[in-house]
């Protein structure tokens, strides 16, 4: 039968950009291949491009807004050749496909290192209890230092979520508090208002997927990544929620935030409260939570200390240097 795909029926089109696009496999077991055990791949691919895909004997039917489906048809195309060629299909080809769609072709041999799981690998105890903990538990809280890692981490696992399809949407937020000034009196137009705040988390998110890829994300509604403020109100589903700098929430903004959270949800709050901007006399919303939430089922309080620092070693004897001194200040007093 050669090496060209079969295609059953004809590209389907409507005016609001629907479209459908149709393949016909083999038999059985290249399907089984390419839908990997409990239609892994298939989830996958479904998650990834926001499309509906529809398995039936040896045909598949991918259908959604236009571009979406090309780009599904593109990768599924490109992962049935790999098992024509191999006779099986890796997880790691499948995330291969959809992350490096527009990159040049890699040796089909090589180790495959995806973008998005490269920064969920932990360089000390500290962090391998945190990603555990991100893992098995519906909220964890990193707590400690710049430079433990606790956005990276957080990140990187919010992502492999989202491409192996445990999520179908990443909420990314900060709160906007920066030495008195506040969004509304901040030259621009939204976008150019909240930058500032949220561009930690842009930088994390940039460590891991190609820019094309975050920015059709966001065009989609996949990745939402905005100010705390805009949370309230609103029930989160199926959604990986990472809350950045929370030592600079309020008690109210986050209990606000933690009941956002919906069915098959996970959250994850990190923040250093030894570093929160808020009001002189105002307590921080991370400091009274981590009280009231020790030990309830569910939730898991990660302490990452200076043992976990794996920035530059400047870091680190910044942060003791400050340290050594706020004891000696504290012993004189």
């Amino acid at each position: 039968m050669g090496k060209t795909l079969e295609r059953r029926g004809s590209n389907h089109h409507s005016p609001n950009g629907f479209m459908e696009k149709s393949i016909r496999l083999r038999d059985k077991e290249e399907a089984y291949a390419l839908f990997g055990e409990r239609d892994r791949h298939l989830k996958m691919i479904r998650g990834h491009f926001d499309v509906k895909i529809f398995a039936r004997d040896n045909n598949l039917r991918i259908a959604g807004d236009e571009q979406s489906v090309l780009d599904a048809y593109v990768a599924l195309l490109t992962l049935i050749e790999k098992v024509r060629k191999y006779g099986q299909l890796r997880t790691n080809d499948v995330e291969s496909a959809l992350l490096r769609l527009d990159a040049p072709e890699a040796d089909s041999d090589a180790e495959i290192k995806p973008l998005g799981l490269q920064g969920a690998k932990p360089m000390t105890p500290g962090q391998a209890a945190y990603l555990d903990a991100i893992k098995t538990c519906n909220v964890t809280f990193g707590v400690g230092p710049a430079g433990t890692g606790k956005t990276f981490l957080a990140t990187s696992m919010a992502v492999a979520a989202l491409i192996h399809g445990n999520v179908s949407k990443l909420v990314l937020v900060r709160p906007a508090v920066e030495a008195g000034e506040k969004l509304g009196f901040l030259p621009g137009d939204y976008q150019a208002k909240v930058n500032p705040y949220l561009r930690p988390i842009f930088d994390a998110l940039g460590a891991m997927l190609p820019m094309q890829q975050i920015q059709r994300y966001i065009e989609r509604d996949v990745i939402e990544v905005a100010p705390l403020a805009y949370m309230r109100g609103r029930t989160l589903d199926r959604a990986f929620i990472l809350l950045d700098e929370a030592q600079n929430t309020t008690p109210k903004q986050m209990l606000m935030f933690l009941t956002r959270l919906g069915r098959r949800s996970k959250a994850v709050v990190t923040g250093d409260i030894s570093q929160t901007d808020l009001p002189e006399g105002q307590k921080s919303g991370l400091v009274d939570v981590i009280g009231r939430l020790d030990g309830v089922e569910g939730v898991r309080i990660c302490r990452l200390g200076n043992a976990d620092i794996v920035r530059d070693d400047m870091v680190q004897r910044i942060i003791d240097a400050y340290e050594t001194t706020d004891k000696q200040r504290q012993a004189k007093q």
